[in-house]
């Protein structure tokens, strides 16, 4: 089913470069069945010119899961379409938000929204080869483009190119003098903004990201527009996903009742890849926020973050660094999913 023929949007998990790799959202799949998980940005010369399957591969566990794309090549990005919805995506996202040096030299992430014509080629020429979704995530503007018509304009003409689903970073990019980190957090938050148009577009599926920390929070932000996106705070914070399901979709949660549950859940797929031959480090430096605030769980991530990264590392490792944890936080954990909303 299209997601954009369901509510799946109403929770994402941003996108983000190092981060949210294929083992990273197995372990997010675990907490919530609904939430739609994203990949990092790929490049397009990566997927044309580059090793695709490596960059392609998923677990199939992970559905409703996105691939986002960086590019600016109408030909490029509908090769890449292709080749994400021959490998079974739900969904492509074309980045238009980056604001990094390295992005913009390529000629792709924030940059393009000087350039809603060539965007809107892009999202053409993808849809021209592809039936799954073809969505854009963007800023609320860039440098001194900064007001609510800059952006109308940037949707309006992206949407007449047939994409439906905008994802927008409510704060703008100033693409010279600040890092990539500082426009995570200098360039004030513009809710307003976001608000605004899905108020101008409603026919359109409008998506907020940025500094929304709490389920209490999305809740808010959800009575103005059709979903939300979080990104560091999940990473940091894992267990916030394990009322996503109830609280928002109203569907069953995915029957995980503890962080201990999430761990064993994931136990199978870590000896999976260690068989494999994938350093254990490449899987627990995902999981060291998943015991935060509960006790041992500075030692549980200390014992991780001592011992994963050894080339002998193996299960033992995380299974000694699970008994780090205090034993009365067994007995707490069966309360813990109630308390997932103030996380």
């Amino acid at each position: 089913m299209s997601l954009q023929a369901t509510n799946s949007h109403r929770f994402c998990v941003a996108p983000m470069l190092d981060w949210t790799d294929r083992h990273e959202r197995y372990f997010l799949r675990l907490l919530s069945r609904q939430c739609v998980l994203y990949t990092e940005m790929i490049t397009s010369g990566a997927l044309v010119h580059g090793d695709a399957p490596r960059h392609l591969r998923y677990n199939q566990a992970e559905h409703p899961v996105a691939i986002q794309l960086g590019g600016s090549d109408p030909a490029d990005l509908a090769r890449c379409a292709e080749l994400a919805a021959a490998a079974g995506y739900d969904e492509i996202n074309l980045n238009i938000g980056c604001p990094s040096d390295r992005v913009q030299s390529g000629r792709f992430g924030a940059c393009l929204m000087a350039d809603p014509a060539l965007v809107a080629d892009c999202v053409r020429a993808m849809r021209a080869v592809v039936a799954i979704p073809v969505t854009i995530k963007c800023r609320t503007g860039i440098d001194a483009d900064d007001n609510d018509q800059y952006l109308q304009n940037f949707i309006s003409r992206v949407a007449d190119a047939g994409c439906n689903t905008f994802i927008i970073h409510a704060r703008i990019a100033i693409l010279k003098g600040l890092s990539p980190k500082e426009n995570r957090d200098i360039p004030p938050l513009n809710y307003p903004r976001v608000f605004g148009i899905k108020e101008f577009y409603p026919h359109l599926q409008i998506i907020l990201n940025g500094g929304l920390k709490t389920l209490q929070e999305c809740h808010d932000v959800l009575q103005k527009v059709d979903g939300v996106m979080l990104g560091r705070e999940v990473y940091h914070n894992p267990w916030i996903l394990a009322n996503v399901d109830a609280e928002l979709y109203g569907q069953p949660s995915s029957g995980i009742r503890s962080r201990h549950d999430v761990l064993r859940e994931f136990l199978p797929y870590v000896r999976e890849q260690l068989a494999e031959g994938t350093p254990l480090q490449h899987m627990t430096r995902h999981i060291l926020g998943l015991f935060h605030g509960v006790p041992g769980g500075k030692a549980f991530r200390r014992h991780l973050s001592e011992n994963a990264f050894r080339k002998d590392a193996g299960i033992s490792v995380l299974e000694d660094a699970m008994n780090c944890i205090q034993k009365r936080s067994w007995h707490l954990e069966s309360e813990d999913v109630n308390e997932a909303t103030q996380a």
